[in-house]
C-alpha cells in the first residue's frame, strides 16, 4: 500500500478544512446593520474574533465539508463528514474527488478503524494490490492505532484540537495576502438558524462567514466560491460528545494482517 499517498489524503482533508475556518482579517466596514441583536450590532471584525474565539474553545464538533471545485482529483477530499473532539476522538466519512472513493473511520484515543470501499482501495493503493485489498477486506474495517502509517495519514484530520492550533496560528499572521474589506451584511438563515453573514474577497475568490445571531455567536458555515472553486463547511453539534460506539471484532481487520496480505500480493 502506498502509505505515501494515504498520508497526503489525511493532509489534504485537514487542509480543505482549515481554507474554510479561518476567520478573515478585516477593514471594521460594515454593510446593514439590524438593531436589537446583541451579535447584529457588534462590527464585521467583532463577530469575527467572537466565532473565532468560541471555535477555538469548542470541545467537540460535527464539521461537514463538500467541495465541488473543478480541480478535485482522486487524492483530494471532495467531502468530509466528521464528529470530532479535543481528545482526537472521531467518527464519520471522507470521500475523494474524480472517484477516489470513501472511507468510513472511527478513531477513540490512539485506536482507529478504517473501512474503505472499492473505490478507495483500487485508487490510493497502486496496481493489482488494490483490486486484492478491495476484494479481500470488503465490508470490513481495518484495525490499528496511530502508530502505524497506514492509518496515521487519515486519522491526523480527526483531531480537533491540532486543527484549532492551526486555526488560531493562521488567523494571527500578519500575512499581506489575507482577506481584507470583512464586510457584514444584514441577518438571514442557514439551516434554520439565524446567522449574520461576513463577507470578503481574497485572491479573486469571495468568501463568506456565517456567524449565529442568537445566542452564542458559533461560526455555523463557510464558503468559498470563484474560478474552479466551489467548497462550503458547515459546523454544527458545538460541545456535543462524540459517539463512543466502535466496529465490533468480527467486522474488523488488524493492520497488520493487511501489511502481510499486501506483501503477497
Amino acid at each position: 500500500m502506498s502509505r505515501t499517498r494515504l498520508r497526503t489524503a489525511g493532509a489534504a482533508c485537514t487542509a480543505a478544512a482549515l481554507a474554510l475556518l479561518v476567520p478573515a482579517c478585516s477593514d471594521d466596514k460594515s454593510g446593514g446593520s439590524d438593531k436589537g441583536d446583541d451579535t447584529a450590532d457588534l462590527s464585521a471584525q467583532e463577530i469575527s474574533d467572537k466565532a473565532k474565539q468560541e471555535l477555538l474553545d469548542a470541545k467537540s464538533v460535527h464539521l461537514t465539508l463538500t467541495d465541488k471545485g473543478s480541480d478535485v482529483d482522486k487524492d483530494d477530499p471532495a467531502a468530509m463528514d466528521l464528529a470530532l473532539d479535543r481528545d482526537g476522538n472521531c467518527t464519520g466519512t471522507l470521500r475523494f474527488g474524480a472517484g477516489g472513493g470513501s472511507a468510513e473511520l472511527v478513531k477513540q484515543g490512539d485506536k482507529v478503524w478504517m473501512k474503505p470501499d472499492q473505490a478507495f482501495w483500487k485508487n490510493q493503493v497502486p496496481g493489482g494490490q488494490g483490486e486484492a485489498a478491495a476484494e479481500l477486506f470488503e465490508d470490513r474495517y481495518i484495525h490499528g492505532t496511530t502508530k502505524d502509517p497506514m492509518l496515521k495519514g487519515l486519522a491526523e484530520v480527526c483531531d480537533l484540537k491540532e486543527l484549532q492550533e492551526n486555526v488560531n496560528d493562521d488567523a494571527g499572521s500578519d500575512d499581506d495576502d489575507a482577506p481584507k474589506n470583512l464586510r457584514k451584511g444584514r441577518v438571514t438563515t442557514v439551516d434554520g438558524t439565524r446567522v449574520i453573514p461576513l463577507t470578503s474577497k481574497d485572491d479573486g475568490k469571495d468568501n463568506t462567514l456565517y456567524v449565529a445571531a442568537e445566542g452564542k455567536p458559533y461560526l455555523v458555515r463557510a464558503t468559498e466560491k470563484g474560478s474552479g472553486t466551489d467548497k462550503t463547511t458547515t459546523l454544527t453539534d458545538y460541545d456535543k460528545p462524540v459517539p463512543t460506539k466502535t466496529p465490533s471484532a468480527k467486522d474488523s481487520v488488524d493492520v497488520s494482517k493487511l501489511e502481510q496480505e499486501l506483501k503477497q500480493t
